[in-house]
């Protein structure tokens, strides 16, 4: 149970460091942990006109950055795919370009971010 606690809490870690990070980037961030029933996208955000949906990766391995991408299977890909779906009817913005980046965070020690890597349209959207 204490592990869970941990990876929770270094979670909502990396995800304001990659909100915080984004924002650095101009990105305009619309929503953190948007929910369904289905799943959940980390953050949503405006990339000038495009709709970003942002999965965060977060770990304290150094080796982890690396196989960031690959941590997200083809099974969180369709479920990313879904909540994007519903987010962009549910605002009537199903014309809107949209695209899918990936953030992994590697923390140090201090649990501060040692390594941020931002794969910007890390993959197609899929059924």
């Amino acid at each position: 149970m204490l592990r869970k606690k941990n990876n929770v809490v270094t979670g909502q870690l990396g995800e304001r460091i990659a909100a915080e990070y984004l924002a650095g980037q101009r990105y305009e961030i619309l929503e953190k942990n948007y929910r369904k029933s289905f799943g959940e996208v980390d953050i949503i955000a405006k990339d000038q006109e495009v709709m970003v949906f942002v999965e965060v990766k977060t770990r304290q391995a150094s080796a982890f950055c690396s196989a960031a991408l690959e941590s997200v299977d083809v099974r969180k890909q369709r479920r990313l795919s879904r909540i994007a779906r519903a987010y962009l009817l549910s605002r009537r913005l199903d014309d809107v370009p949209a695209r899918f980046d990936v953030i992994a965070i590697v923390l140090n020690k201090k649990n501060q971010a040692d390594t941020i890597e931002h794969i910007r349209d890390a993959f197609d959207c899929c059924g």
